[in-house]
């Protein structure tokens, strides 16, 4: 059965969003697993070009999900499907209907954000999925 984290983040800013997901795809792609990361269209460009360069000096392989070979990482639009299934880090809006193909999803959700995380939260719940709840302080 799929396993949830939820991520949640001090922060309020988009930006500080991005760069926790690059940190965490950073973990999950060096311990071996392939990585989809969830997005919006006007995310995908800052995402990728987040990914060459934080954290500073690793260096994360991955390709648009549309040019995607062999990369541990992809990332896509909220309209397309990843043909992967170990990890996806969702940051599109709601929860996307393939979800449950995965290993794990990890919502990343900002303090501003936190009633939608809840709401999210509660039906993952309500599917019988393992719930995880990781409040982050400092993280950087």
């Amino acid at each position: 059965m799929t396993r949830i984290d939820f991520y949640i983040l001090p922060d309020v800013d988009e930006i500080a969003r991005r760069r926790f997901t690059c940190r965490l795809a950073h973990k999950a792609a060096t311990s071996g697993k392939r990585v989809h990361i969830r997005t919006t269209d006007s995310a995908v460009d800052d995402l990728d070009g987040l990914l060459w360069e934080y954290p500073t000096q690793h260096f994360l392989p991955h390709a648009r999900l549309a040019d995607a070979g062999l990369e541990p990482v992809t990332i896509g639009t909220e309209d397309e499907e990843p043909t992967h299934d170990e990890v996806l880090i969702n940051l599109g809006a709601g929860i996307p209907g393939f979800f449950n193909r995965f290993e794990r999803v990890s919502e990343i959700v900002l303090a501003n954000q936190r009633a939608t995380g809840r709401e999210q939260y509660r039906r993952y719940r309500e599917g019988g999925y393992p719930l995880f709840h990781h409040e982050l302080d400092n993280w950087e």
